[in-house]
C-alpha cells in the first residue's frame, strides 16, 4: 500500500470504477464502502442499468474517493443490454483506478475472462475483488487469486464479503491512499451525485425486482413525476411504473392490488429513512410497448441510444 507520506500530503481525489459480471456484488460493495445506500440491489441480474457514483472520505489527510457502480458486464444482445455494457466500460475508461469484483462462489465464468481480457488488451492495471468470501471456501479462494494473479494485470488482490464487511475497511483504506492528489470534487457529506428524484424511483424499482423476481420480465422501469414538499415536513412523492404489456400490468398490480401496496408499502419505508421524515409514496401502473426503444427513455438514465 502507498503511504500517505509518499502521496505529498493534503487532500486527494479520485475516481475508482466498480466493474465485473452480473451479479457479482458490485452495487451491495459500493453501498459498504460508502457507508450508505447509493446504488439499488436485487437477486435480478442486471439491476444496475446506468453509472451511479458513491462518494466516500477516507483517512487522514482525509481522501475524497468516488465509486462508479457500473451496469454488469456481459454479452449484450438487445438495446438496452448494449447501453449498459458501454456506460459500464465508459466508467471504466474514466476511471483513475478500476476494481474487478468477482463472485468467488461463482468462480472464474465467461464473462469475467472477457472482462479480464479487454483489460488486459487495454494495458489496464486494476485491483481484484474477491466478493463473497463467505460462500466459498478457503482452498477455492487461494486457487481463484492464483488464477487471476497468473494474468499480471492486479496490482492487488482482496477477499472480501460485501454483505458482512469483512475485509471491506482494508479495501477502502487502499483506494483512499492510491486516488491521486487534488482537491475534492463534491462537498464532505455528499454520499451521491443522483438526484433524490431519480433514487427514489430507484428504490421502487428495487422492490418491484426484489418481490417479482420471477414473475416479472427484464423490462420495468419507474419514473417520478412529481416530488411535493409539504408544511408538515412530510414529502408526495408520485411515480409511474412502466411496463410492455397488460398481463405484466396485471402482475405489477396483483389481485385487488394487493401487489402494488405492497411494492408501495417497502419502498416507501426506505424511502423514508434515507430522508428521515414521512413519505406519502403513491405508484401508477401504465403499459408502454415500446419503451425501450424510446430515445428520451436512455436520456433519462444517462444512457447512449445509438450503442
Amino acid at each position: 500500500m502507498t503511504g500517505d507520506s509518499e502521496k505529498g500530503g493534503g487532500e486527494r481525489c479520485g475516481f475508482v470504477a466498480i466493474v465485473g459480471a452480473p451479479n457479482a456484488g458490485k452495487s451491495t460493495l459500493v453501498n459498504r464502502l460508502v457507508g450508505t445506500k447509493v446504488s439499488i440491489v436485487s437477486p435480478k441480474v442486471q439491476t444496475t442499468r446506468s453509472r451511479v457514483l458513491g462518494i466516500a472520505m477516507v483517512g487522514t489527510p482525509t481522501a475524497q474517493v468516488i465509486f462508479v457502480d457500473t451496469p454488469g458486464i456481459f454479452q449484450p444482445k438487445r438495446r438496452l443490454e448494449r447501453a449498459m455494457v458501454q456506460a459500464a466500460w465508459s466508467g471504466a475508461a474514466d476511471a483513475d483506478l478500476v476494481a474487478l469484483v468477482v463472485d468467488a462462489a461463482k468462480g472464474f465464468d465467461d464473462d469475467t475472462r472477457a472482462i479480464v481480457d479487454r483489460l488486459k488488451e487495454a494495458g489496464r492495471q486494476a485491483t481484484l475483488v474477491l466478493n463473497k468470501i463467505d460462500l466459498a471456501k478457503r482452498e477455492k479462494l487461494l486457487g481463484l487469486a492464483a488464477q487471476f494473479d497468473a494474468f499480471g494485470i492486479f496490482s492487488r488482490i482482496f477477499m472480501v464479503s460485501a454483505e458482512t464487511g469483512d475485509g471491506t475497511s482494508d479495501l477502502l483504506a487502499y483506494f483512499g491512499a492510491e486516488v491521486p492528489s487534488g482537491p475534492w470534487h463534491f462537498p464532505e457529506d455528499q454520499v451521491s451525485d443522483m438526484p433524490m428524484r431519480l433514487l427514489a424511483a430507484e428504490i421502487t424499482r428495487e422492490q418491484i425486482f426484489r418481490q417479482l423476481h420471477q414473475e416479472l420480465p427484464y423490462a420495468a422501469a419507474v419514473e417520478t413525476d412529481q416530488w411535493q414538499e409539504r408544511d408538515d415536513g412530510s414529502v408526495r412523492i408520485d411515480q409511474t411504473v412502466f411496463v410492455q404489456r397488460d398481463s405484466q400490468k396485471a402482475i405489477v398490480l396483483g389481485k385487488g392490488g394487493k401487489q402494488i401496496k405492497s411494492i408501495g408499502e417497502r419502498a416507501r419505508n426506505e424511502l423514508e429513512e434515507i430522508l428521515e421524515r414521512p413519505v406519502h409514496l403513491f405508484l401508477h401502473v401504465k403499459v408502454r410497448e415500446n419503451w425501450l426503444d424510446e430515445r428520451q427513455r436512455y436520456r433519462d438514465m444517462g444512457l447512449e441510444f445509438d450503442v
